[in-house]
C-alpha cells in the first residue's frame, strides 16, 4: 500500500511471504532475526522473497487503464478516477500514490547484506540479479509516472531521506537500462518446480525493450526484442483462454505477479463484474475502446466497406472484443447481459453496475473458475510475448525499416486472435503501419495496464482523453435469445479535461513534500 521515501521498513517486512505461488515462505516470520538472517542461504532466500512481496500488484495493473481512454473508474475512493478525468491535485487524498520506495528500500538492504553470507556463487549472483530487477522495475514505473524521482541505491537514515532531491528522469532511465543489461546474463531463461515465477532473463530483456521503445531508442529496442524472440516464448493458442487461472505460467507469459488463494490472494476479481454477477463494476470499458476493434474482415468500423451496422454493433467484430468486454446481449455466465434496459439487475445506472453498460471480461471470462472471486489465485501478467512482438514491430516501423518481419510479427498476433493477416496493399507505408500497430497495441493489450503509457509517450492525450466519455446505446435485450434492439443514444459517463502541459505526469504527492521540503513539484500542480 502507500509508502514514502521516509519509510524505514521493519526487518520483518523482508520476511513477509513472497508473491510467488510456489515458493511461499514456509517458516513463521519470527524464525529469523537480524543476527542470524545473513548466516545461511535459507536466510538469503527469505530476504529475497521479502523483496518480491508487493513489487507490483493486481490493483494497480487493473486500474491503470482507467487513467486512459480505455476504462472509467466510477468510485473516486479507488483513487484513479481523478487521474483519469484531469481533476487530480497533489493534495487530493483520492489520487493513487505510486511514489513508493518500500520495494526499493528492501532491495537496497538486501544488496548491502547478501555478501555477508557464504553460499553458492552462481546462486548468489542470480539472487542479486533478481533483487536488482525488482528495484529497476520500481524506478521504471515511478519515472514513467512522475518524471524526475530520487534515485536512491542505499539505505537512508531518516535525516538523509528528509533532504533527498529528485534525480533527472534521463539519469534514472539510464540507470534502469544499465541495470537490466547487466543482470540479464545472470538470470535463468526459465525455472521449474518451486522457482516458477521468479525473474527470468526474458523478463529483464523485455522490460529493457519496453523502456527503450518508450524512450525512442529504437535500435537497442529491436536488438533486445530479437534476443527475447530467441528464448522460446510462443503465443498461447487461444486468446480468450490466455488469462484463465487454469492456464497460468503458459508459454506466452514472460513476467507476472503470482498469487495463491487464502495465503496471498488476488482479491480484486470481484471489482469487475456488475451486481447481477455479485461484483462491484468498479472499472467500466468505454465506447472508445469498443469502437477500436476492427470488423472480423480486418476493416475498421468507420470504413464504409466494413459491413459495420450501428444497430448491431457487436456482430462480426474482432474476436478479441468479446473476449475482453462483456457488451449488451452477450451470453455471459449463463445469461444474456442486459445493462441497457431499465429494471434489469445490471442496468447501467443501478448500484454496483457499469456506468458505461460494459464490464470487463478479460480476467473473468469464466467466473466459475473462482469459488470465491474475492479470494483467488489468479496471477496478473505484467509482460507477455505479444507485447514483445508489438514492441518489435513498432520499433521497426518508427525506424523506417519495414520488412517482412514487421508483418510477420503483426500477423502472428492477429491470426492467433482469429483475424486476417495485415493487408499489405493497404498498410504499405510508415504512417499507415504506425496507425495499425497503435491500434493493435490498444486492442491486444486492453485492460492490462499499459494503455496510459502509450497515450503518454505518443502525446495523444488532448485527442483521446479530453471530452465526453460515452458508453453503450440503450435499448432492450431478449432474455431468451440475446437479440439486441438499440433505440436510444449512447450514455454519457463524464466529461474529461486534459492539460498537455501538466497531465502527462502525475503530481508528486503533497504529503511527500511535507515530509521532505527538498522535493520539487511537477509543472501545473
Amino acid at each position: 500500500m502507500k509508502r514514502n521515501i521516509l519509510y524505514i521498513f521493519l526487518f520483518a517486512s523482508l520476511l513477509e511471504t513472497a508473491c510467488q505461488k510456489d515458493y511461499l515462505s514456509k517458516q513463521p516470520t519470527d524464525a529469523y532475526n537480524n543476527d542470524n538472517l545473513w548466516s545461511s542461504p535459507a536466510g538469503v532466500a527469505a530476504a529475497l522473497n521479502g523483496c518480491y512481496n508487493g513489487w507490483e500488484g493486481d490493483y494497480n495493473l487493473l486500474y491503470m487503464d482507467a487513467v486512459s481512454d480505455n476504462s472509467y473508474s466510477q468510485w473516486y475512493w479507488d483513487n484513479y478516477q481523478h487521474l483519469g478525468n484531469g481533476t487530480a491535485s497533489a493534495a487530493d487524498p483520492n489520487v493513487q500514490n505510486r511514489w513508493d520506495y518500500k520495494t526499493i528500500q528492501k532491495c537496497n538492504w538486501f544488496m548491502e547484506n547478501v555478501d555477508r553470507v557464504s553460499m553458492d556463487t552462481k546462486l548468489k549472483t542470480r539472487y542479486k540479479a533478481e533483487a536488482r530487477f525488482l528495484r529497476a522495475y520500481q524506478y521504471f514505473t515511478m519515472s514513467q509516472l512522475y518524471g524526475d524521482v530520487p534515485l536512491v541505491l542505499k539505505t537512508l537514515s531518516t535525516q538523509e531521506a528528509a533532504v533527498v532531491t529528485r534525480t533527472p528522469r534521463a539519469e534514472v532511465r539510464k540507470y534502469v537500462l544499465d541495470e537490466l543489461a547487466a543482470i540479464a546474463p545472470d538470470l535463468e531463461v526459465s525455472y521449474s518446480g518451486t522457482d516458477v515465477g521468479r525473474i527470468t532473463q526474458g523478463a529483464a530483456l523485455s522490460l529493457k525493450a519496453r523502456v527503450e521503445l518508450y524512450d525512442k531508442k529504437y535500435a537497442d529496442c529491436i536488438a533486445d526484442c530479437k534476443k527475447v524472440m530467441g528464448l522460446g516464448y510462443t503465443l498461447y493458442p487461444k486468446y480468450q483462454d490466455l488469462f484463465r487461472i487454469a492456464n497460468e505460467n503458459n508459454s506466452e507469459v514472460i513476467l507476472d505477479v503470482q498469487y495463491k488463494a487464502n495465503d496471498l490472494p488476488n482479491g480484486d476479481i470481484g471489482i469487475m463484474p456488475s451486481s447481477g454477477f455479485g461484483g462491484w463494476a468498479s472499472l467500466s470499458p468505454t465506447q472508445s475502446l469498443v469502437d477500436a476493434y476492427e470488423m472480423k474482415n480486418g476493416k475498421t468500423i468507420d470504413d464504409p466497406a466494413s459491413g459495420y451496422d450501428e444497430n448491431n454493433p457487436y456482430n462480426n467484430r474482432d474476436p478479441r472484443l468479446s473476449a475482453t468486454v462483456v457488451y449488451p446481449g452477450q451470453l455471459y455466465e449463463g445469461k444474456y447481459y442486459n445493462s441497457i434496459e431499465a429494471g434489469k439487475d445490471d442496468y447501467y445506472n443501478g448500484n454496483n453496475n457499469s456506468p458505461t453498460a460494459y464490464i470487463e471480461k478479460k480476467f473473468t471470462s469464466h467466473l466459475s473458475d473462482f469459488p470465491d472471486m474475492w479470494n483467488t489465485g489468479l496471477n496478473m501478467i505484467v509482460i507477455r510475448y505479444a507485447e514483445v512482438l508489438l514492441t518489435y514491430a513498432e520499433a521497426q516501423i518508427e525506424s523506417g525499416v519495414i520488412d517482412n518481419t514487421v508483418y510477420d510479427a503483426l500477423d502472428a498476433i492477429r491470426k492467433r486472435a482469429g483475424m486476417p493477416v495485415v493487408d499489405r496493399a493497404v498498410y504499405n507505408s510508415q504512417d499507415k503501419l504506425r496507425t495499425l500497430v497503435r491500434r493493435e497495441r490498444r486492442v491486444e493489450l486492453a485492460l492490462e495496464g499499459l494503455r496510459w503509457y502509450d497515450v503518454q509517450r505518443w502525446e495523444i492525450g488532448p485527442t483521446v482523453r479530453a471530452g465526453v466519455v460515452y458508453g453503450s446505446r440503450l435499448g432492450t435485450v431478449d432474455a431468451a435469445t440475446g437479440k439486441l434492439t438499440l433505440t436510444g443514444d449512447h450514455v454519457k459517463v463524464e466529461t474529461r479535461t486534459f492539460n498537455a502541459g501538466r497531465d502527462y505526469l502525475w503530481p508528486v504527492p503533497q504529503k511527500e513534500r511535507d515530509l521532505n521540503k527538498a522535493l520539487s513539484q511537477n509543472a501545473g500542480y
